[in-house]
């Protein structure tokens, strides 16, 4: 899922391309991608963009005719920036969006359409779609604990709740964490003064740096790369791996269709988490620890 800083990198690419320029055509493949009725995406062909937004992890292009074409790639959506008039004829291709220079296409990997696109008018229901989390990058530190302590909650969904923070998702909330050191599923109203320092700063720091990293990517080529599981990443998608830091395999939580991945060694003193699957599955032969894991590896 693209996050804070694949979004950003977006909106950039995005500014130097069809900022200050008409929109000449929109073509729906896919009926299933736009997700309201009124105002009608043609009824804003031959209006130019005049500012470009991220709500979340959604991409807002906001027109002269103060209608807002609000895109949500989600899991598996990916924008590409392709000649002028390019065909959308793959199973994948949902939509295209036409400017002078050249056509915004927007395509889907799989079978679940869960890409969105709302097209609203003015600011009122634009902010509708704002799930209301806090923007870390703008936030004081004050503010930053105030929202992760208002509820309960493991620091892992605390940080992916789009309702207390904005633009986090699941790969850069496990680099977060590892980077300040925090087991997943700390709760967050016991955690010390000291670990949401740490975490704020982590936070601040890890979103800061990926961004950098994407846009150094990407040049002054449009973004493709836009992925969820990056080289450089400390412990997200790489399981089984050594740490970067201790050098201890990367361990995982698995839930429904994603994965928590951490280092027990730099985040949970050693202690494994259970996973689900498999401690339902082994019951009391669950290792608690890295050296019973190691210890249960060499018995096989």
């Amino acid at each position: 899922m693209s996050e804070l800083p694949d979004i950003a990198v977006y909106i950039e690419a995005l500014e130097s391309r069809i900022l200050g320029t008409p929109l000449e055509g929109f073509r729906l493949k896919s009926p299933f991608l736009l997700r309201t009725v009124q105002p009608k995406p043609q009824d804003t062909v031959g209006s130019t963009v005049t500012r470009l937004r991220r709500i979340g992890k959604r991409i807002a292009v906001g027109f002269d005719n103060d209608t807002w074409f609000v895109l949500h790639p989600m899991i598996a959506g990916r924008l590409h920036w392709k000649a002028a008039g390019a065909k959308i004829a793959t199973k994948s291709d949902l939509a295209a969006f036409d400017f002078p220079d050249g056509s915004l296409t927007l395509t889907e990997a799989g079978s679940k359409k869960r890409a969105a696109l709302h097209v609203v008018a003015g600011s009122n229901a634009l902010d509708a779609l704002n799930s209301g989390g806090l923007e870390i990058m703008d936030c004081t530190a004050v503010a930053f604990r105030t929202a992760l302590t208002a509820s309960n909650h493991t620091v892992k969904r605390a940080l992916t709740d789009p309702r207390i923070f904005s633009g986090v998702g699941n790969a850069y909330s496990d680099e977060i964490l590892h980077r300040a050191r925090l087991s997943p599923i700390l709760q967050t109203q016991k955690m010390s003064d000291a670990e949401i320092d740490q975490l704020f700063a982590a936070t601040r720091a890890a979103l800061t740096e990926w961004t950098g990293r994407l846009r150094a990517d990407a040049g002054d080529k449009f973004p493709e790369k836009v992925t969820g599981f990056r080289d450089g990443m400390a412990v997200h998608g790489r399981y089984k791996e050594p740490c970067p830091d201790c050098g201890s395999p990367v361990q995982r939580i698995r839930y429904a269709s994603n994965e928590t991945n951490y280092c027990a060694q730099c985040q949970t003193g050693g202690k494994l988490l259970a996973d689900r699957s498999m401690s339902r599955l082994l019951k009391s032969d669950w290792p608690k620890t890295l050296t019973e894991l190691e210890e249960m590896a060499l018995k096989t």
